[in-house]
């Protein structure tokens, strides 16, 4: 053996036990980390080669739902807050007003500007929201204006509210533990989100976790509580004050309705981290204790020792969840009780810590896949592929006889680094993936079936044995890398445009390819060589 091929069937060997190594000698145990195992028995076997496989949605069973993200709601949010913000800045300016209201989703309503501070008020408006609002007169009073968002800025926030709210439930998600999920934004103009969750089996838990808006807002309370919401508005005379806002409690021990503070000492946004405790003051129940950052930090220890003696709520979601009276200053940190229980916290910490949506989202479509067809379909792929290979080798053994065995072991080759691959990336294995296997199997019979009609062709001319191998080999070359330099390209864009079971296509086949150009040129004509260095003169090569 030749120093050259002596150094071709090392690599080829080397690859092969690397590949089997990988498959076989490795175990993901129940804390989810892999670890080296080899396998002692047919089970060890088996139970590796189920947890090196990631298998997708159609193969695993799973959740499959189509959101729609409510991106109107983040548009009325930003007017919202551009309210509470232009009240305190006009008075900063020294522009009196009457009255700032919200009149449409998009659109602001300023009242009772002096005619001395118009043109101060104008200046303002257009140095500060030139490019989110446009000042507009209203018909029949000179003292009031509109400000209505610049629909192109309308149209950027409801795209910013659709990319949040995907990068949010893919935290939230990846929180859960779930392997290999596809969350990607769906449809065109619709704001629609794609979510497929493999392995998933409590379907409630996480949809819960999924639409949660987990909006937490401290607020200073007013009064309560009351008993009805009649009766909270009986105490101001029928008519809350622009400040104040109601909201009812469902904490237990103090339900009712609390007159509270519009404006948020300290939101969500403020959050460092949050995590669910036993609750010291309810044996058997969770709270959960979350803290603050330094911004919010900063505005909250003033804000509470400025008041201490009055009562202070937490608010999730527009619901107050318990009310506390402030003891002493706070500085980062507070706590959410409600008897919870330890999942119940340990979620609520979890959409805590991943932030809160933009707005809130719509189910349009839900669909559960059973694992149970997962496993007929991957049986009915197994049985399609491996009658497939079966029918193809006894194709290459009769028609190419002795050649068709090195054809034959390329082909073995080509699948177990397919294979190890996929396990070594952690790719997922979806049911049009094994449709890639078959394919990836058709074009490694192509590429032989190239080389050897090559090589039959040189030997008919009349060039050596030898002569004839080479320059088949090299010749075919040539058309083997363009046929699946197009097909990976394909590929290629398969995966970046396609989601879910389309890019699991294109992931098995392009691994495929990149494995049949190894096996189909090097391994095979590696084989080819050994046969030949082993005859003293060959004359002869079975090729049909």
């Amino acid at each position: 053996m030749t120093a050259n091929l002596r150094w071709k069937a090392i690599i080829i060997l080397g690859l092969t036990l690397a590949c089997l190594v990988g498959l076989v000698a490795f175990h993901r145990g129940a804390d989810g980390k892999t670890r080296f195992k080899f396998p002692t028995s047919v089970a060890d076997l088996n139970e590796n080669l189920r947890h090196r496989i990631n298998l997708g949605l159609d193969l695993r069973g799973g959740m499959h739902l189509i959101l729609q993200v409510q991106v109107d709601e983040a548009v009325r949010t930003e007017t919202d807050q551009v309210s509470q913000r232009l009240g305190v800045v006009l008075r900063e300016q020294t522009i009196p007003y009457t009255d700032i209201r919200v009149v449409e989703t998009d659109r602001l309503q300023v009242t009772g500007i002096p005619v001395d501070k118009t043109e101060a008020f104008r200046n303002f408006i257009n140095e500060n929201y030139r490019n989110a609002y446009e000042l507009l007169p209203v018909p029949g009073d000179s003292s009031a204006y509109f400000l209505s968002m610049v629909p192109a800025y309308a149209e950027q926030l409801r795209r910013d509210a659709l990319r949040s709210s995907i990068e949010t439930i893919r935290q939230r998600i990846d929180a859960l533990g779930v392997v290999e999920p596809t969350i990607a934004e769906h449809g065109r103009g619709e704001w629609e989100i794609l979510v497929q969750l493999p392995g998933v089996d409590d379907p409630a838990r996480v949809k819960n976790i999924i639409q949660s808006t987990a909006m937490l807002e401290i607020k200073l309370v007013h009064d309560g509580p009351f008993t009805s919401e009649q009766a909270a508005l009986a105490s101001r005379g029928g008519i809350l004050p622009p400040d104040a806002m109601l909201l009812r409690s469902v904490e237990r021990t103090r339900e009712g309705f609390y007159i509270v503070s519009r404006s948020s000492v300290v939101t969500g946004r403020d959050l460092r981290s949050a995590r669910a405790e036993v609750d010291p003051e309810s044996p058997g129940f969770y709270q959960v204790s979350f803290f603050l950052g330094r911004d919010g930090a900063a505005r909250f220890g003033p804000f509470t020792e400025q008041n201490i003696g009055n009562p202070l709520a937490v608010v999730l979601d527009n619901k107050i969840y318990s009310v506390a009276t402030i003891q002493s200053r706070i500085d980062d940190s507070g706590r959410i009780t409600g008897q919870f229980t330890l999942q119940t916290a340990s979620d609520l910490a979890l959409v805590l810590r991943s932030g809160a949506l933009p707005a809130s989202i719509r189910y349009l479509e839900e669909r559960t896949v059973g694992p149970s067809l997962g496993a007929d379909s991957i049986r009915a792929g197994f049985t399609a592929s491996m009658a497939g290979l079966v029918v193809v080798i006894l194709t290459m053994l009769v028609y190419y006889r002795g050649a068709g065995i090195n054809a034959t072991l390329a082909l073995v080759l080509n699948l177990v680094i397919l294979l190890a691959a996929l396990a070594y990336f952690g790719a997922t294995l979806t049911l049009p993936g094994i449709a890639g296997v078959a394919l990836t199997i058709g074009m490694a019979v192509d590429a032989n079936v190239l080389v050897f009609e090559r090589i039959r062709e040189e030997l008919r001319t009349g060039k050596s044995v030898v002569s004839a191998v080479e320059t088949g080999f090299d010749r075919a070359f040539v058309t083997i890398f363009d046929t699946n330099a197009t097909t990976v390209i394909a590929a290629v864009f398969l995966f970046l445009f396609g989601t879910g079971p389309v890019r699991g296509f294109a992931v098995t086949l392009t691994i495929g390819l990149f494995a049949n150009l190894f096996t189909a040129v090097y391994v095979s004509r590696a084989i080819f060589e050994w046969i030949l260095s082993r005859q003293a003169r060959p004359t002869r090569l079975s090729v049909g």
